[in-house]
């Protein structure tokens, strides 16, 4: 295996590169855009809370339920840092980003949008982002309305930005596609949205995992992200928001601990953040998620964004080598940010993940979670190899080997 300073800080690849690990002797993993492997980091950090600090965080007076409100408050004070927010009560922890997405629809969209009004997403958005804007629009009688994208290029056209106008209310864009690898420039669209009127919300799913995120540069009203795709825990994630924002909010869940005062006929809330957190939290899976975080600070972001540019890179150059081989979108793989989808003439995606898997390769097959993309695309499935960190150049070359193979593993004599 050649070097990867940072694979050993993993329990799966530590297990498998030693050959320890039998069931996954060898395994080589290509599907971090769906999840993503743990440090030990995280997982001792998580192991040490629930050993010495477990205790309800914010209900008790005694110290060891001190000491784990502390531990859940840093976490959030870490992923505050990570993302530049401005106060750690900008952060609201979640189960990931399709709850942080919901909650703003079910609370900022709910009391905000009215008939007439249009709510704008793109195209090559993840489910997540398109689901709850399509409850809202239906419930309030808005219109949903879609940026297009250049099917070769797999951007958003500048032409696009036009359909932001004074109906405009809310604008959602993921900051990087989970199927093109496309970044999006979504600095510039918030500038258009806040001129319209509109609040800016970025899906950061794909984003935070690779690059360097600063929300107060983006000037960005939301932003949501998933703590099991950026080696945090499953179960985790955030919704960042301004605080002015967030405080006008009505809450989006009720019951314990988002209350301050509680009669038979009414009730007050809890301030921010914990307003939005209601019952027993998950401690330790965000003291997980703020290990996660110090650990990919301690990596540097600037390094995982080149590495996964970098891997993309040779996966991509190798692809458009291959006969019958097609990229879906950009072809430039720098830009792809780690991300790499194709699709084989007369091989269908689910046989190229299964023929793979025969050979102890794991990538993603199907629509991912974006079937009106597909649609506009015209493709009814593909496959994705999704790179991180921790794999390597031999790696890739593997993968490029045995795909140079599936058409002849498929019946086809080229």
């Amino acid at each position: 295996m050649s070097e990867n300073k940072f694979r050993s800080d993993f329990p799966f690849f530590k297990a498998i590169d030693a050959h320890t690990d039998k069931e996954n002797n060898g395994l080589i993993y290509l599907d971090s855009a769906a999840t993503s492997h743990r440090p030990f980091i995280v997982l001792n950090a998580m192991t040490h809370f629930y050993a010495t600090q477990n205790a309800n965080p914010l209900r008790g007076l005694y110290s060891l339920s001190e000491r784990a409100t502390k531990a859940y408050e840093d976490a959030r004070s870490a992923l505050a840092k990570f993302i530049n927010a401005a106060d750690s009560r900008e952060i609201v922890f979640t189960r990931n980003s399709t709850e942080s997405l919901n909650l703003v629809a079910y609370t900022y969209g709910m009391a905000n949008i009215n008939a007439g009004d249009e709510i704008l997403v793109s195209i090559m958005e993840h489910h997540s982002n398109i689901l709850p804007w399509q409850m809202l629009a239906k419930t309030k009688g808005a219109k949903l309305v879609f940026l297009n994208v250049d099917k070769e290029s797999g951007e958003i056209p500048e032409s696009e930005f036009n359909k932001i106008t004074p109906k405009t209310k809310i604008v959602s864009v993921t900051q990087v596609s989970n199927v093109l690898g496309t970044t999006n420039p979504v600095k510039r669209i918030g500038q258009i949205a806040h001129k319209n009127g509109a609040i800016m919300i970025v899906d950061g799913a794909q984003s935070a995992p690779h690059m360097a995120v600063d929300v107060q540069d983006l000037d960005c009203d939301f932003f949501a992200l998933s703590g099991h795709k950026m080696c945090g825990p499953m179960g985790i994630g955030a919704l960042y928001g301004k605080l002015n924002l967030l405080e006008e909010m009505p809450p989006f869940l009720r019951g314990g601990e988002m209350i301050e005062y509680v009669t038979t006929e009414d009730a007050t809330w809890a301030e921010v953040p914990h307003k939005f957190e209601a019952g027993t939290v998950s401690a330790g899976d965000a003291v997980g998620l703020g290990a996660a975080v110090r650990y990919l600070q301690s990596v540097g972001m600037e390094n995982i964004e080149k590495n996964d540019s970098y891997l993309a890179d040779i996966l991509t150059e190798g692809i458009k080598r291959l006969p019958h081989f097609h990229i879906v979108g950009g072809k430039d793989g720098k830009k792809r940010c780690g991300i790499v989808t194709f699709t084989v003439d007369g091989v269908h995606p689910h046989d190229i993940a299964s023929l793979l898997s025969d050979e102890n390769i794991a990538i993603r097959a199907g629509h991912h979670c974006a079937q009106p993309l597909q649609q506009y695309l015209d493709i009814p499935a593909s496959a994705r190899a999704s790179l991180y960190l921790y794999n390597t150049e031999e790696e890739v070359e593997s993968l490029l080997e045995r795909l140079s193979h599936i058409r002849e593993w498929s019946g086809f004599k080229d």
